[in-house]
């Protein structure tokens, strides 16, 4: 089988794809189009997008963020027709939604299944614009974000079908498509995302904490709105003052990764650190890791904190799940899809901090008064987002799709 992933970020959600079908000895050719120049996957074709131009002062602001997709979209038609020049005819296309690259696909290869990944349906109701009473979004602001959806809808148009992950996410698009698009998550490793099987403790450059530190971690890409990172802060804050022995950990970048900048500056990190009083000794940022310094994270953490407006749910949460955390996280709904509150985990509320604090001292507390609450967020990954059962389903949606297009696997 001949197939194509384009992402501007591989490999993204088809980590685990690519890594199956480019293996040597798996007969298929694969091809990897995207814009991260890091990502070199043994066994596939890599092509840099690099798109050309930049949006002219004149583009209307709402048109702007358009403006670059379509410049990335001429990068990876031209790239497509390259390929086609040189013989190579994709049996299936696999691309990223909404984000510029596989807006031209079907004009290249219009015989060609093409899937693509819905992650996300920006709507200024009932998701992450609306959710905080504090944030206003003026009518300029939902104008765009409405225009903001032109390239996501031309891409449903077009694509064959669809994939994504959550119940909650797939809500989100409109009906009309919902026929399309197949829930099925991207999969979580539990082989590697599990329990140590012995106490261990933090090591990382900088920072040695034994086994048996009473360890609060934080994971998020940046350090953002969004994720919560504002009110986890807060609640940081109330905890480093009453437990004199305890750590916390945050795994992210100081970035904003979605959402809105601070009301001061351009970094929640230092915002949240002028307006608190925080013992700095005892509350670590270690920046982004590898997935084995990030593993060892989990496995030594006593409670895990996951905080997110209604948004996509993030691998780290799954991921920390599966190796057995104790998640203390936010009510709310893609949270409520996979936690069940004293079940596989505890829900707090998102803006009451001191709540929040509270119930992440009373689950450090319990100690192992609560493991059938981490044997449980263990079980639940591996019964409904394994990846040793996800994946041949992704594969089962890709074969079927070129069965229906008549290519012979």
């Amino acid at each position: 089988m001949r197939i194509i992933f384009i992402h501007n970020n591989l490999p993204s959600q088809y980590r685990h794809l690519i890594n199956h079908l480019s293996r040597p000895d798996s007969g298929h050719q694969v091809v990897c189009m995207t814009r991260n120049a890091q990502f070199r996957p043994p066994g596939a074709l890599s092509i840099l997008i690099t798109p050309e131009g930049e949006c002219s002062d004149q583009t209307h602001p709402y048109l702007q963020g358009f403006d670059g997709f379509i410049r990335e979209a001429q990068t990876v038609y031209r790239a497509l027709d390259g390929l086609k020049q040189q013989g190579f005819v994709p049996d299936i296309i696999c691309s990223h939604l909404g984000l510029g690259p596989s807006l031209y696909v079907k004009d290249i290869f219009p015989d060609v299944p093409l899937l693509s990944y819905c992650e996300w349906y920006v709507s200024t109701q009932g998701g992450e614009w609306d959710f905080d009473p504090n944030l206003h979004v003026g009518i300029d602001s939902r104008m765009k974000l409405r225009t903001g959806n032109a390239p996501l809808l031309l891409d449903l148009v077009a694509c064959d079908a669809g994939v994504c992950p959550t119940r909650w996410q797939l809500s989100r698009f409109p009906k009309e498509f919902h026929s399309k698009i197949s829930l099925l998550h991207d999969g979580i490793d539990t082989g590697f995302f599990a329990s140590a099987t012995a106490p261990t403790g933090v090591a990382l450059p900088g920072l040695s904490l034994p086994a048996g530190t009473e360890l609060i971690t934080y994971v998020a890409r940046g350090m953002d709105s969004v994720r919560g990172f504002p009110q986890f802060m807060e609640a940081a804050s109330l905890l480093l003052k009453r437990r004199p022995k305890c750590h916390i950990v945050v795994v992210g970048d100081e970035k904003i990764a979605y959402g809105p900048k601070p009301p001061v500056g351009d970094s929640y990190k230092r915002w949240m650190i002028s307006r608190l009083e925080l013992e700095s000794s005892r509350l670590h940022f270690v920046g982004t890791l590898s997935y084995d310094q990030y593993l060892k994270v989990l496995q030594a953490s006593k409670v895990h904190v996951y905080l997110t407006t209604p948004f996509v749910l993030s691998w780290s949460f799954m991921e920390a799940m599966s190796v057995g955390c104790l998640m203390v996280a936010s009510d709310t709904e893609p949270v409520r899809e996979v936690i069940t509150d004293g079940e596989n985990g505890l829900l707090v509320d998102f803006f009451d901090t001191s709540a929040m604090a509270g119930r992440i001292g009373q689950a450090l507390d319990a100690g192992e008064g609560m493991r059938h609450l981490r044997q449980a967020a263990r079980q639940t990954i591996i019964e409904r987002y394994d990846l040793r059962d996800i994946l041949p389903r992704h594969l089962e949606l890709i074969t079927g799709l070129c069965r229906k297009k008549g290519v012979l696997l």
